[in-house]
């Protein structure tokens, strides 16, 4: 089985945008991103991550524009940012997305997040972010508890899959942070997709070597962003 790749498109205040490190005020812009996940289908993508980082730090909301760019693809998407309710979940699976990728909530309302992983299964993925062992929430501005703690009582519920990322990688191109990944391999079954840190072939290759232990993907952003490498490049690098 080769990694899946996930390449990313950011979208705030209607624009694909790149951050550093989560940060407001950090984004580069990167056009309309409808075209930006079209691009990412033409050039052979299985799969899309789209993300409302508006909706994530509670600033306003791209909805009707992320159901567009859904609505476009013939690739599956992976939503993320500002799912908190059962409002906002409806309206994320009401656009026809793969699976949803719950953030806060899954840290602010495990109760919630329990009931709808057993009422969606598969279209519920988790996403946790960290800087070592301490989640973080509210679009990284607010600190959220013990990833270890954190994953066993999703386990418990019975999440399907995780989405991890390591907050002081992301948008830096510095390297995923592998150490990360065996560990929370180590501490659950659920598959997990890796975000964060990726700057070369090279780092890719590391995370394919994870396959066997439970890495299942990887979002790909800033790096496609900022030409390090194409996204066809990246996919035959997964597929040896």
């Amino acid at each position: 089985m080769s990694l899946t790749l996930l390449p990313a498109v950011d979208v705030a205040g209607g624009r694909a945008v790149r951050l550093v490190q989560g940060a407001a005020g950090s984004e580069t812009s990167y056009g309309d991103p409808v075209e930006a996940a079209l691009a990412w289908q033409s050039a052979g993508a299985e799969w899309v991550h789209l993300v409302d980082l508006d909706a994530a730090v509670g600033r306003g909301s791209n909805a009707e524009l992320l159901a567009q760019v859904v609505a476009v693809l013939d690739v599956k998407v992976e939503m993320s940012g500002g799912i908190r309710d059962d409002a906002s979940l409806e309206r994320a699976l009401a656009t026809g997305c793969a699976r949803v990728n719950i953030g806060t909530a899954a840290l602010e309302k495990p109760d919630w997040v329990a009931e709808i992983i057993a009422s969606h299964g598969m279209r519920i993925a988790v996403g946790l972010d960290v800087r070592g062992r301490t989640l973080a929430a509210r679009g990284w501005t607010q600190e959220g508890g013990d990833l270890y703690e954190a994953l066993d009582r999703l386990d418990a519920a019975g999440c399907a899959r995780y989405v991890i990322t390591d907050v002081l990688k992301d948008g830096m191109l510095r390297g995923p942070n592998l150490d990360l990944y065996r560990d929370v391999c180590a501490r659950t079954a659920a598959p997990v997709v890796a975000s964060g840190g990726v700057s070369s072939l090279a780092d890719l290759r590391a995370l394919a070597s994870l396959v066997t232990l439970g890495v299942e993907g990887a979002i790909v952003g800033k790096a496609l962003y900022a030409g390090a490498f194409t996204l066809e490049e990246a996919l035959a690098e997964v597929a040896r």
